[in-house]
C-alpha cells in the first residue's frame, strides 16, 4: 500500500496476520488503553476473549491497516477499522446486558450510550460510518509519527471505500492529539470524574493526563 524508509504499511490485513495482530494488542493495547487500564481488564500479554472477539470482528471488515518495521518485520502499529451501521448501537446495548464480564460490560456500555447520545447517523444523514476502533503503536516505535500516519491512511481507505463519515472514540490524551491534529471534529466530551454510579462513585479512575473521553468525526467527502 505504502512504504517509507522505516515502515511498510499493509492494507488490507490478511487472515494470516490476525493472530500476530492479536499478540501485538495483548502487549501494547488491551492492558494499556485508558479505560481498560482503569478497570484492569487484563494483564500484559494476557488473552481476553471478548476484546479479541471484538478485534477479530473488526479485522473481518477488511478496512484495517498495519505498519511493519521493515528491518525486523515486527508489527509496529495497527489501526483497526470497521463498519458501524445505523441500528448497531441499539443491538449492542441489548447484547451487553447478557454478558457476565462486568469490566468489559461497563466499558462498552458507557461507549455505546455515549455514541447513542451523539445521534451521528441523523446528524450526518448517513446509514453507515467508517469507525476507527483501535489505534495501537508498539512502545518501541513511538515518537515517529506512526499513529498519525495510520490515521491518515485509514482516512484514505475510508474515502476509497465510499464512506462519507469517519468516527472514532478517543479515550486518552494521546489519541485525542492525533485525531484533532488531523482535523477531526469533537462532537462529544465527558470528564472521567463525572462518570459515576447511582451512589455518586466514580466508575473509571484514570491516570493523568487522561481526563476526558471524546467522540470525534470527520467528513471524508468534503
Amino acid at each position: 500500500m505504502y512504504e517509507d524508509d522505516e515502515f511498510e504499511y499493509i492494507y488490507p490485513i490478511l487472515e494470516e496476520s490476525y493472530e500476530p495482530v492479536l499478540v501485538h494488542l495483548r502487549y501494547n493495547f488491551f492492558p494499556h488503553e485508558v479505560m481498560n487500564k482503569a478497570v484492569r481488564i487484563s494483564e500484559q500479554g494476557e488473552s481476553h476473549e471478548l476484546l479479541e472477539s471484538h478485534s477479530l470482528k473488526t479485522l473481518k471488515d477488511n478496512l484495517s491497516v498495519m505498519a511493519l518495521h521493515s528491518a525486523s518485520n515486527e508489527i509496529a502499529g495497527v489501526c483497526l477499522n470497521g463498519i458501524l451501521r445505523n441500528g448497531d448501537l441499539e443491538k449492542d446495548l441489548e447484547m451487553l446486558k447478557t454478558l457476565s464480564d462486568e469490566k468489559y460490560k461497563l466499558i462498552f456500555t458507557l461507549l455505546t450510550k455515549f455514541n447513542l447520545s451523539c445521534n451521528i447517523f441523523e446528524r450526518e444523514q448517513v446509514d453507515e460510518l467508517f469507525e476507527c476502533r483501535i489505534l495501537s503503536v508498539d512502545n518501541k516505535f513511538r515518537g515517529k509519527g506512526l499513529a498519525g500516519k495510520l490515521v491518515e491512511l485509514s482516512e484514505e481507505i475510508g474515502r476509497k471505500e465510499g464512506f462519507k463519515v469517519m468516527k472514532a472514540d478517543l479515550t486518552g490524551a494521546f489519541s485525542q492529539k492525533v485525531f484533532t491534529k488531523r482535523g477531526h471534529e469533537i462532537i462529544f466530551e465527558k470528564k472521567y470524574e463525572d462518570m459515576t454510579d447511582e451512589d455518586g462513585e466514580q466508575l473509571l479512575k484514570t491516570d493523568p493526563p487522561h481526563y476526558y473521553f471524546q467522540t470525534c468525526i470527520k467528513r471524508l467527502d468534503d
